[in-house]
């Protein structure tokens, strides 16, 4: 289970972190925890200048999302149609490198003697600024103030401003400013969430290029045939002017030309600011023509040349402003939650590709644990933030899906299915990556929990355009899989075999509580999709149903198997069984196993899990969160209170759930508990990996937690409701929601609900079973 959490590292403010020591022991953590990132771009919180401490308390990491390299997945012993290909996200080039010497002298913030240190990430300006004094070993005393953004308005860019003033003396300061290509991906060892298996480095170069103020690395994948152009300009502004750009190309023998620099020397006086602006960018050919990389990153520096760090953070806060009047979630009464949630929303924007290209990793863009693989956190954990807080943002989560369909169609004619799409349990660019089957591609219901974002959004948004073009043609495809794969049993039930739920401790078994009902639900949804276009759309009918060689009677065959779902009860211990056998297991001896002995799939063969009743996470309590209406509060109670004493929590996914549900059946305190768990999972680092990157599925578990969980907010059908409690620490707490072309503000106190109508014409929903009907004209509603 999650380790005990230690004291908070950092001030509770509700708008920031800030570091005000240096510390080699929270460091590699603290990398983690200072990233930043837009969607694309994402720098670990490193120092420009490099760091010098012990080894293995440093990852300095700078990834693309959707950037990756392929190889063979090599089996000892092989099967037909197991995943033939991994990919990995990159760490590609790192572009921030400032070197500073003082006279002869590198700083070095290990070495000498350090004073006044602050950092410190503000989530509503997007910068990351760092003060502080030194004294060289020497004597001579210098501040230092840096501040670094990867920009929200521009995919390929970040920028930093470097600040050097002497305090005690007048002499020669050097700034080196560097892109350094000779970097390599971590590798993972024996932990599978950590990183890589790949040692060495993936990117071969192809070419340099260096002009006054301006270098660039041009790199090659190995594999997968990536291009990548990684470009900086350096610019020194100031009072004197006085700085010369030698042009010079550094490291060449020990790098392999994989190194590059500009050095800049200035005969600098006391008590007078050297300032210099570095401007970095990353285009690949996996969005443009490799000849026109070079060109754009030229362009894209230029530009933001132009403009100068100042306007940049400019329009950097306005992006954010507008982002927090959307998203901003508002906790009065406890401190540290209000922080962890405002940090964990910026993260999730940090963290969301928004091109329809990429998607979200496990780790996002601050790490290389599960090898920047995109998996079905997104639809089911991620994406409903996005959805009510960024909808923008969710479409082109939904795009990206589209975008794999021709994959998804490939992978299931792998796994012997005639028609329809199975979509990949572990990816990048759509080709299944999971070595490890059964608890990978055996997770059918990756089809489902698709199916279900789409409907999430279609009953938020009403866009019938998407629909048209995209979401009928995944629901459609995706929902033939279940009749591929399931069949009726002697006594007339539709069946799911040999599939793995969402739990990872239990594998390959016979109707899956969580799957089954979830695969009731998207056969349900893709024949009231067919139905719908023949009535509204026939001529999009038509297109859709010859695109995908529709039959006339297949919505009639889905709406058959729905109906005679198989879904596993006992009526001894009246709960849901997780599954056929899940209940005849012999229950996981938890009273005799060390705290040091989990997560168990670090210390126990597979097999011995799989042999006994424990849950990684929530399975059968994630269904009755997603499925709310098909369950009675004793059927949640009841299941709420027996899968608890079996779940272990070892996955992140997993608190965020229980919470919800906890205060659905009035378990408020331990609603609070586990809602405590994945609010600060990172910032206290509760289960002992941040510093591998974040865990971006638990972050949109906290925004779950306020709006599913203490708000009750559940959608039916498309009809909205609410059940407003309020924790007993908090004063009030309030959220916004984006619903058919409205913003909604949320607002709980003691004994009263606030809704406003923020902006649209006219929102109707419901408040304990009472109908609220909410207008321009009378926009605010108090409810007890």
């Amino acid at each position: 289970m999650p380790s005990d959490a230690p004291q908070h590292t950092y001030p509770l403010e509700p708008w920031c972190i800030r570091e005000t020591a240096f510390d080699t022991g929270s460091h590699f953590l603290d990398e983690t925890l200072f990233a930043l990132g837009n969607g694309y771009i994402g720098l670990r919180g490193t120092h420009e200048e490099g760091y010098s401490g012990p080894k293995g308390t440093s990852l300095d990491g700078t990834y693309l999302n959707g950037f990756y390299e392929s190889e063979a997945i090599h089996y000892p012993e092989a099967a037909y149609g197991l995943a033939k290909t991994n990919q990995f996200m990159l760490n590609v080039p790192n572009a921030k490198g400032i070197a500073l010497w003082i006279e002869d002298e590198r700083f070095d913030m290990l070495q000498g003697t350090l004073h006044n240190y602050e950092r410190v990430l503000d989530f509503r300006i997007g910068v990351l600024r760092r003060a502080l004094e030194w004294t060289s070993p020497q004597g001579r005393r210098v501040a230092i103030v840096s501040r670094r953004l990867v920009s929200m308005t521009d995919k390929h860019l970040f920028a930093i401003e470097y600040e050097v003033t002497p305090l005690n003396f007048s002499g020669r300061v050097q700034l080196v400013s560097s892109v350094d290509g000779a970097v390599k991906n971590l590798e993972a060892g024996d932990d599978p969430r950590v990183g890589s298996a790949v040692s060495g480095q993936s990117l071969a170069l192809v070419s340099s290029e260096q002009a006054p103020h301006f270098s660039a690395l041009t790199q090659r994948t190995v594999n997968s045939g990536f291009t990548l152009v990684s470009a900086v300009r350096t610019d020194m502004r100031g009072v004197f002017e006085l700085a010369q750009s030698k042009g010079e190309q550094g490291g060449q023998d020990e790098q392999g030309g994989q190194r590059l620099e500009q050095v800049y020397t200035v005969a600098a006086m006391q008590g007078e600011a050297i300032r210099l602006s570095k401007f970095g960018s990353y285009h690949t050919s996996r969005d443009y023509p490799e000849a026109e990389l070079m060109s754009r990153a030229q362009a894209t520096l230029g530009a933001a040349a132009a403009k100068g760090f100042r306007v940049l953070a400019q329009e950097q806060e306005q992006y954010l402003a507008d982002f927090w009047q959307h998203a901003d979630v508002e906790i009065s009464g406890d401190d540290a939650l209000q922080q962890g949630m405002r940090f964990n929303q910026f993260h999730l924007l940090q963290s969301a590709g928004r091109d329809g290209k990429t998607n979200i990793s496990a780790k996002g863009v601050t790490g290389e644990g599960y090898e920047g693989h995109y998996f079905w956190d997104t639809e089911i954990y991620i994406f409903p933030f996005f959805l009510y807080s960024k909808p923008e943002i969710a479409k082109k989560l939904l795009e990206y899906r589209y975008a794999g369909l021709p994959l998804a169609r490939e992978r299931a004619r792998q796994m012997s299915h005639a028609k329809g799409a199975l979509y990949p349990w572990r990816t990048i660019a759509g080709v299944e990556c999971s070595a490890y089957y059964p608890a990978g591609t055996a997770q059918y219901h990756i089809n489902a929990d698709i199916a279900y974002s789409i409907k999430l959004y279609m009953e938020a948004t009403n866009d019938e355009d998407y629909l048209l073009r995209h979401g009928a043609e995944i629901v459609l495809e995706t929902a033939r899989i279940w009749m591929g794969i399931g069949a009726y049993d002697r006594a007339g039930r539709y069946c799911i075999n040999e599939v793995t739920g969402p739990d990872e401790y239990t594998a390959l078994v016979n109707n899956n509580y969580y799957t089954n009902a979830m695969a009731r639900m998207h056969l349900d949804f893709a024949a009231s999709i067919a139905e719908l276009l023949v009535a509204e759309w026939p001529d999009e009918f038509e297109r859709i149903a010859a695109l995908v060689q529709l039959d006339a009677d297949e919505p009639g065959q889905w709406r058959r198997a729905a109906a005679r779902m198989l879904l596993p009860y006992d009526d001894g211990l009246q709960i849901h069984a997780q599954d056929d056998s899940f209940l005849d297991k012999k229950v996981w001896d938890f009273a005799n196993t060390p705290k040091e002995n989990y997560p168990l799939l670090l210390n126990y063969h597979p097999l011995v899990i799989y042999r006994h009743q424990v849950c990684k996470q929530a399975d059968v309590v994630l269904a009755l969160l997603l499925l709310s209406d098909e369950f009675t509060q004793e059927d949640k109670k009841r299941d709420f209170d027996y899968y608890e004493k079996v779940t272990t929590h070892d996955s992140s996914l997993s608190s965020c759930i229980f919470s919800i549900i906890a205060a659905e059946v009035g378990y408020h305190d331990k609603a609070y508990d586990y809602f405590m768990e994945t609010a600060r999972l990172d910032l206290d680092d509760t289960h002992g990996n941040t510093h591998y990157g974040v865990h971006t599925a638990a972050m949109a578990g906290t925004w779950m937690g306020v709006a599913y969980g203490f708000g009750g907010m559940r959608v039916v059908d498309g009809a909205v409701r609410f059940a407003p409690t309020l924790p007993k620490k908090w004063q009030h707490y309030q959220f916004k929601l984006h619903l058919r072309g409205c913003l909604l503000q949320v607002r709980v106190e003691a004994g009263r609900t606030e809704y406003t109508l923020l902006q649209g014409e006219a929102l109707a929903f419901s408040h304990r079973g009472q109908a609220v009907e909410l207008s321009a004209g009378s926009a605010v509603k108090e409810l007890a």
